[in-house]
């Protein structure tokens, strides 16, 4: 029997062909091949799924709306504080001048309750509480209350004030230790002397901080404390002024420990 030729009315070719997908790579087989976009090789799957995303806009649309406002109401009152912020620390930095000059002056009441026309460092840390220059009348304040001898409103000033300015911060520390002693609180007093001391580190502040703890643990029977802060002014700052009364009272310590 001859053999019918392969023609488009064959056999072979009525039954169905399995569709094969040719890979646009020519040295990767096709049975291999398997797209990673399939909604980029289908355009009727990628038709359905745009259909299904405009459907769920329609259902969505107020939800998402609302969703779109407060982002725009978010980035729109962040921006608005940032230009308040701005605004008002100026204005707290104009207050701050003459109450600050009085401070200086030593007009400590003055500069603390202002002059009937500017402001005193009391309203200005109020006010402008969040600026910079509230920050700042927070420390001139403390200070001042300290000065005064109001050291529990000193405490409240100066734990209210920050800086990222190591040396004025070590020293608003070292205040606080200062606060803390006239009221009889010997431990607080060392740890903040102790805070002042390793802040920022250096042999021109830190050796006088660290006399100070060990003043204020000996008054506070902390004998070892004591004696580990003169160590200190010895090993880290043997050069210090400090370093000479840091022997004397080193032994001292010694003595009171039973060393």
């Amino acid at each position: 029997m001859s053999k019918i030729p392969f023609t488009g009315k064959s056999q072979q070719a009525r039954q169905p062909q399995q569709q094969r997908v040719v890979s646009s790579d020519p040295l990767q087989p096709a049975e291999a091949y398997n797209p990673e976009h399939p909604l980029l090789e289908d355009p009727d799957a990628l038709a359905i799924r745009l259909a299904e995303s405009e459907d769920f806009l329609r259902r969505n649309k107020n939800v998402l709306l609302g969703l779109l406002a407060l982002v725009v109401l978010a980035v729109a009152g962040g921006f608005g504080y940032y230009l308040w912020r701005g605004s008002q620390d100026t204005k707290g930095q104009a207050s701050l001048f003459q109450a600050v000059n009085y401070w200086e002056a030593d007009s400590l009441q003055k500069a603390m309750k202002g002059d009937g026309k500017n402001l005193g460092l009391e309203r200005v840390a109020s006010e402008y509480s969040g600026t910079a220059a509230g920050n700042l009348a927070n420390f001139y304040a403390g200070v001042a209350a300290l000065k005064q001898g109001q050291y529990k409103q000193a405490i409240d000033y100066l734990e209210d004030f920050s800086s990222d300015d190591y040396l004025v911060q070590a020293r608003a520390y070292s205040l606080l230790g200062d606060a803390h002693l006239e009221l009889n609180q010997a431990k607080e007093a060392a740890d903040f002397y102790n805070k002042a001391a390793n802040h920022n580190a250096n042999e021109q502040f830190s050796p006088g901080y660290l006399l100070k703890e060990a003043t204020a643990r000996e008054l506070a029977k902390d004998n070892a404390g004591a004696i580990a802060a003169y160590d200190k002014i010895l090993t880290d700052y043997p050069t210090a002024a400090e370093a000479n009364e840091a022997k004397q009272y080193k032994a001292r310590a010694e003595a009171l420990a039973g060393k």
